[in-house]
């Protein structure tokens, strides 16, 4: 889950990091007022989950609190990247004298955070990387023992960060590395990191992205999300606490587990075809959660065929029946529908399912190729 950048600087201040001052505005008057609040000078961000908002027009800088409200009202009539500009955080202008790249997130390869700094803050990171990647300072971070003084006081070295900032920085990284234990993030970024023309350190955008399977400890972050940029779908989903993605493929596919749902993927893949989603019921799924994947899968009109792959452990086979016909009751699909039931109850499963019109198989491999051959021919039809 993304964090827009006025929440994650507001967590960010909360833990010490200093943040320009400033509030967010749903309307062009709202921010006059704030501008006016401030100064006059500010800076007029529109809050959208995308990057490149300074190239699409949606940050600009404002002279007065007249044009705070002019630019405002510009920038809350923008689309960027296909999602609408619903809010717009007037901030402080700054005089920057410097700016640095600065984030902690995960290094799956590594199993360990990682800190992450360079001193050609304020573009994209992934671009400095690939031309300069001798200007990215990398930290590992022992999530038993955390962030250590040392460590912070290492990356200024590294980022050439003039000694008389040191004291500020390392409590900074302190605060960032308390913000991305305590919220669950796998990404807490400060994009940039400036030096003021007042010889400050402040962070003047903010960036989160919170782990998913976490929240259910974060509810009151859970609250700040922003669907916007979410499928109705991948709403729906959540609901009823499906993990659903959609893909791009026209093979629909509802397994029980992450790894079976990836290998069924790939094994549709193999056939010559394309899955549609990912999309994983979990263990213990009812006949109700059953229906209501079914029912999301559907309503991708790109879906061709779907492919029921259930491995009954926790999960009862005949319970996945049910809930299969309780859906195609409700749903009336007109696709083809393949089913492999193994497990717990697959027999009594089996029997639920035989009037149904539904394309068995006993095997992944015979499931897979099934679908694909279903799929193709309502191509051609």
């Amino acid at each position: 889950m993304k964090l827009h950048e006025y929440q994650s600087k507001n967590i960010f201040s909360k833990y010490g990091i200093p943040i320009p001052k400033g509030r967010v505005a749903a309307t062009a008057q709202e921010a006059k007022q704030i501008a006016e609040e401030l100064g006059g000078r500010v800076v007029v961000k529109s809050q959208v989950l995308v990057g490149g908002r300074g190239k699409a027009g949606g940050v600009k800088l404002a002279k007065n609190a007249a044009e705070a409200e002019q630019l405002a009202e510009q920038i809350l009539a923008l689309e960027i990247k296909g999602l609408p500009v619903r809010k717009v955080l007037i901030d402080e202008a700054s005089a920057i004298d410097q700016e640095i790249y600065f984030a902690i997130t995960n290094d799956r390869a590594a199993k360990k955070p990682v800190m992450i700094a360079s001193a050609a803050g304020g573009i994209d990171i992934e671009e400095v990387a690939a031309k300069e990647p001798e200007k990215i300072i990398k930290v590992h971070i022992d999530p038993l023992l955390g962030l250590r003084e040392y460590q912070a006081r290492d990356v200024a070295v590294g980022i050439d960060l003039p000694r008389e900032y040191w004291k500020d920085f390392t409590k900074i990284a302190i605060g960032l590395w308390n913000v991305y234990k305590d919220t669950d993030a796998t990404l807490a970024e400060i994009n940039p990191l400036v030096i003021t023309k007042e010889k400050k350190l402040i962070a003047l955008d903010g960036k989160m992205m919170i782990d998913d399977n976490a929240l259910f400890r974060q509810p009151d972050l859970n609250e700040m999300r922003d669907t916007d940029e979410d499928a109705p779908a991948e709403i729906e989903a959540r609901k009823y606490g499906l993990s659903y993605i959609k893909l791009d493929g026209n093979i629909g596919c509802m397994v029980n587990g992450a790894g079976l749902a990836m290998t069924s993927m790939d094994v549709i893949k193999l056939f010559g075809g394309e899955p549609a989603n990912f999309l994983d019921v979990g263990g213990g799924a009812d006949s109700k959660k059953v229906a209501a994947a079914m029912r999301i899968i559907l309503t991708d009109t790109n879906v061709k065929a779907v492919l029921f792959n259930i491995f009954g452990g926790i999960t009862r086979c005949d319970e996945v029946a049910r809930g299969i016909l309780v859906a195609m009751d409700e749903v009336k699909p007109k696709v083809p529908m393949v089913v492999r039931l193994v497990g717990t109850n697959a027999e009594e499963g089996r029997k639920l399912l035989e009037n149904a019109n539904m394309i068995t198989a006993e095997t992944l491999a015979d499931a897979a190729k099934k679908s694909v051959e279903a799929a193709k021919k309502v191509n051609y039809a």
